[in-house]
């Protein structure tokens, strides 16, 4: 190991885990990743946001000050067949912000005036195997939904998104999936 000066380094301590359920959020920064032709993937908005009030105010500014981590951050596809949702989040950050539009089309289509802007944010837990090969929760972005829904609580907190049970097949910690003793699939090379 090359030697590191801790002397002036302030030891990271722990750090509250936000809880599912609606938040008034802003828009910290948007990106947009347009489709590159040679992987197929692209045509998405990567949207990082935090807390904007109440008692998890700034939760994922601080979360980078103490851990270099900001976990606040999901994508809004506008490919063809996710344009609903991506309409449902247009109206969100409209409704939210009087007088500000976003329709990623006719009037504006300017990803960068949105940072800055309110939104109304669900956000659920879902399972997932971490690299150490167990069964973690993290949050994830549900919904959007107008601030005012958000402040009235006319929102609905969706259940646990578990992990499907694919039987006794298990992702080990590197990365290889494990096969079960009785497994009746053959196995394609020897």
């Amino acid at each position: 190991m090359r030697q590191v000066n801790l002397e002036n380094v302030q030891e990271s301590g722990s750090f509250d885990r936000l809880p599912a359920g609606g938040y008034v959020c802003k828009y910290t920064s948007v990106k947009d990743v347009q489709m590159n032709p040679q992987t197929g993937k692209g045509d998405y908005l990567q949207m990082e946001y935090d807390i904007a009030y109440g008692d998890h105010k700034d939760y994922y500014k601080n979360l980078e000050a103490a851990l270099h981590f900001w976990g606040g951050r999901y994508v809004r596809s506008y490919k063809e067949k996710a344009l609903p949702m991506f309409k449902r989040m247009c109206s969100a950050v409209a409704k939210s912000n009087p007088g500000f539009v976003f329709d990623g089309g006719r009037q504006n289509a300017d990803e960068s005036t949105l940072v800055g802007k309110y939104v109304g944010l669900v956000l659920g837990e879902e399972e997932y195997i971490g690299n150490d090969g167990s069964k973690k929760n993290r949050l994830y972005v549900h919904s959007e939904c107008d601030i005012n829904d958000i402040k009235a609580g006319r929102f609905k907190i969706p259940e646990l998104k578990k992990l499907k049970d694919e039987g006794n097949r298990r992702t080990t910690a590197t990365g290889f999936m494990s096969v079960p003793d009785n497994a009746k699939e053959e196995i394609p090379f020897n």
